[in-house]
């Protein structure tokens, strides 16, 4: 039975792999806002949020399953760390499970509220006065308003879940020591970026581009830890 979920467990961490890599194909033809967003006026915010509002949906329901899937490979990481230490795990499987709620709030808001928001604005009808409240503090592009607010509060946890495992998951294969390399330089990278921020190092119209970008080293795990799940498909199937 044991053997039964470990390799369920793997294979599914797999199959989040899988769809990660295809929602992040999928991202690159998908807006999630206006060009230049961070400078864009709020009545053109508005005019493209109505013009590209099937698209701007299309975009946001692909992050979630982005994130969805990005959980999935987590919960696959902390499965096979609780092999060398059982709290960290539990530890780290449980900032994974937090992050989906702090993430699921604003890709929800932005799939469900904006496009609403935007089209009344537009029309004029009743509830538009809210709008040209709600959208300013919804806005997807500026690094202090409450909807980016969720989205690096969960990217923050994400960090502290690559510093609880980085550890335990480096072992003797070379998948599993690049994969730990690359979620301990995420963490500890982010949390130095944090830190600068929080000093006020980092420009505002920065912030973004900074704490974005190092979610690349992510890709780096996810194709180190196909080697791995597969390792302990193959151990559990035997």
């Amino acid at each position: 039975m044991y053997d039964s979920l470990n390799y369920q467990v793997n294979r599914f961490a797999l199959y989040c792999i899988a769809l990660a890599f295809i929602t992040g194909a999928i991202a690159l033809f998908l807006p999630l806002d206006i060009p230049d967003g961070y400078n864009a006026s709020h009545m053109d915010r508005v005019v493209w949020l109505n013009d590209n509002r099937v698209y701007f949906i299309l975009g946001w329901s692909n992050q979630i399953a982005a994130m969805l899937s990005l959980t999935g490979i987590f919960l696959g990481i902390a499965w096979q760390v609780r092999i060398k230490n059982q709290l960290r795990a539990l530890l780290a499987a449980a900032v994974a499970v937090v992050s989906v709620v702090a993430f699921i709030i604003p890709k929800f808001i932005a799939v469900w509220s904006i496009p609403q928001l935007a089209e009344v604005a537009v029309d004029g009808a009743v509830g538009s006065e809210v709008s040209g409240t709600l959208l300013p503090i919804l806005n997807v592009s500026v690094p202090y308003s409450l909807f980016t607010s969720f989205d690096f509060l969960g990217f923050w946890l994400y960090a502290v879940f690559a510093l609880l495992v980085a550890g335990p998951l480096y072992d003797h294969s070379m998948s599993s020591k690049v994969s730990a390399v690359s979620l301990g330089a995420y963490g500890a990278i982010y949390h130095g970026m944090l830190v600068v921020m929080l000093l006020g190092g980092i420009e505002i119209a920065d912030l973004s581009d900074y704490f974005i970008n190092i979610s690349g080293l992510l890709l780096f795990m996810a194709i180190a830890m196909i080697f791995s799940f597969r390792s302990s498909m193959r151990a559990a199937a035997q």
